[in-house]
């Protein structure tokens, strides 16, 4: 199976795994659920490709797999695994356009702001309240940046982040579309 989309998401998860705890582990527990969940998504995804890695040297090779055997919407299926990593990524991108764009808000707002606009539609009521109980829980707007940053600047990587990930997550959102997963709400 070769196409353009295809081509394109070359699966190199020895990289992902490396990088996963890199910027969520600076997180702190308001932001648990968040590293949690890309972590286990992350997981996974490696874990079905460590199987068969000539198999899977594709990221969405496992998931056209899934679609074909009908077994893609199972909770526990990498098709699952890389939507919500996904839109967690998408989360995380939307928070740092808010920190960026508001600097008057607080953690919780740019949380609250950034949920609403990615993952709240896709979550029903019991993830939608922990959500908001976890968001309670959001460190001070400034020792979160200052967590973050490390020693470099925190606004210049926030930007590259938010200019260089996006076209990637448009791309998983554009094969899950076409393969009837892209909608799919928590189950």
């Amino acid at each position: 199976m070769s196409d353009p989309i295809t081509e394109k998401c070359s699966l190199n998860l020895s990289w992902m795994s490396a990088k996963r705890f890199c910027l969520t582990d600076k997180f702190g527990a308001a932001m648990a659920l968040v590293k949690s969940d890309i972590g286990g998504n992350i997981t996974r995804l490696e874990t079905k490709y460590l199987l068969d890695p000539s198999k899977y040297n594709q990221l969405y090779t496992m998931v056209q797999e899934e679609v074909d055997a009908k077994t893609a919407k199972g909770s526990s299926s990498c098709a699952n695994g890389l939507l919500w990593l996904t839109r967690a990524m998408d989360f995380l991108v939307e928070l740092f356009r808010d920190l960026l764009a508001h600097s008057d808000w607080s953690m919780s707002q740019a949380c609250s702001d950034s949920y609403g606009k990615t993952l709240k539609k896709f979550h029903g009521w019991l993830a939608s309240s922990s959500f908001t109980v976890a968001m309670k829980l959001a460190p001070d707007r400034k020792k979160f940046m200052e967590v973050i940053a490390g020693t470099g600047d925190v606004a210049a990587d926030m930007e590259k982040f938010c200019t260089i990930f996006p076209p990637f997550l448009e791309e998983n959102h554009k094969f899950l579309a076409s393969v009837g997963l892209d909608d799919m709400k928590a189950s």
